[in-house]
C-alpha cells in the first residue's frame, strides 16, 4: 500500500446548461469545486458552500470520510453564471405582491426595514430561477476532485517515506560507527577507574592495595562500566529502525504508528548521548538526535 501525506490539494471544474423560464435561451453555469487539506492528528472537516448546494453537504462528507481517514480537510464549491444579463426583470404582479406583503408586515411590524432594491431583486431570482437539481454534477465532480486529491497526497506521501528511508540508512551507519566502540570504551573506563583507585589508596596509605580494597575498586568499576555502557540503547535503537523501514514499505494508515516509534528511538539515541563516556558516542547522539527530530516534522504529515 502507498503512504498518504495529509497535505494536499485539488480542484474540477463541470459546467452545465439549464435553460431560463420565460426565455428561449440557454444559461450555461459552472460548478466549481476545491479540495485541500493539512496535517491534524484527528479527521477534522469543514464546508464552504453556496445555499444552492448546502443540502448536499451529508453526501459531501459521506464521501470525504470514505477515502480521507486523517487531515484538516477544506471543501468548497461556488457557481457561477456565465448568462449575460441574467437579473431577472420583476412583472408588475410580482411588485404589487411584494409591495403587499411588505404593508401586511409593517402592519404588525412598524420597525421592520422597507425593502431594498437588492431584496427586490433577489426575491424575483427566487421565484423565477431556476431550481437545478445539482447533487448528480456534484457527486461526479466530488468523487473526481478526491481522486486527485488522493493522487497528489500519494505524491507526497511517497517523497516523504523516501526521504524517511533515506534517514534511516544515515541512523544504521551512525548504530554501526557506535557498535565497535563500546566494548573498547567500557574496557578503558573500567581500567582508568581501576588505576585511579590504586593512586588514590597509594596516596592515602602509602602501601600497596589490599586485596579486599582491590575487589571494591573492581566491583565499583564494574558497576560503572555497565552505567556507561549503551550497547543495550544501540540494539534499541536497530529494532526500533528495522521496525519504521518495515511499517514505511507496507504503507497504509501508519501516521500515528510512526510517531510513536520516532518518540521511541529519540529517548534511546538520548539515553545513549547522557550514558557516553567518549566524545566519539556524543557526537554519534547528537548527529542521531537531528536525524530523528528532522524525521519527526515529516511524520507529523503521514496519514
Amino acid at each position: 500500500m502507498p503512504v498518504y501525506s495529509m497535505t494536499g490539494y485539488a480542484s474540477a471544474q463541470h459546467s452545465t446548461v439549464h435553460s431560463e423560464p420565460e426565455s428561449r435561451t440557454a444559461a450555461p453555469s459552472q460548478l466549481g469545486l476545491e479540495i485541500r487539506s493539512v496535517n491534524s492528528r484527528f479527521l477534522d472537516l469543514s464546508f464552504r458552500l453556496p445555499e444552492e448546494l448546502r443540502q448536499f453537504e451529508p453526501v459531501l462528507r459521506e464521501l470525504v470520510v470514505a477515502r480521507i481517514k486523517r487531515g484538516k480537510v477544506e471543501v468548497r464549491a461556488a457557481i457561477e453564471s456565465n448568462a449575460q444579463g441574467s437579473l431577472p426583470e420583476p412583472t408588475p404582479r410580482l411588485l404589487q405582491r411584494l409591495n403587499a406583503v411588505q404593508d401586511s408586515v409593517r402592519a404588525w411590524l412598524p420597525e421592520a426595514r422597507p425593502l431594498s432594491v437588492a431584496d427586490v431583486i433577489r426575491l424575483c431570482v427566487n421565484e423565477t430561477g431556476t431550481a437545478h437539481d445539482w447533487r448528480e454534477d456534484l457527486v461526479a465532480l466530488a468523487g473526481q476532485t478526491l481522486k486527485d486529491l488522493l493522487s497528489a497526497r500519494e505524491r507526497e506521501g511517497a517523497r516523504l517515506a523516501s526521504m524517511l528511508l533515506a534517514h534511516i540508512d544515515q541512523l544504521r551507519a551512525l548504530s554501526e560507527q557506535a557498535g565497535p566502540l563500546v566494548p573498547q570504551l567500557v574496557a578503558q573506563q573500567r581500567q582508568r577507574f581501576i588505576d585511579r583507585w590504586k593512586e588514590a589508596m597509594d596516596l592515602t596509605e602509602g602501601t600497596t592495595l589490599p586485596e579486599a580494597a582491590q575487589d571494591r575498586a573492581l566491583t565499583e568499576a564494574t558497576a560503572f562500566a555497565i552505567r556507561i555502557d549503551v550497547a543495550e540503547e544501540i540494539t534499541r535503537i536497530n529494532s526500533h529502525l528495522d521496525e519504521l523501514a518495515r511499517m514505511i514499505k507496507k504503507g497504509g494508515e501508519i501516521g500515528k504508528r510512526l510517531d510513536f516509534l520516532i518518540q521511541e528511538l529519540h529517548r534511546e539515541a538520548n539515553t545513549m548521548g547522557s550514558k557516553s563516556a567518549a566524545l566519539e558516542l556524543t557526537h554519534i547522539s547528537v548527529d542521531m538526535k537531528v536525524l530523528i527530530e528532522q524525521m519527526r516534522e515529516q511524520v507529523q504529515n503521514i496519514e
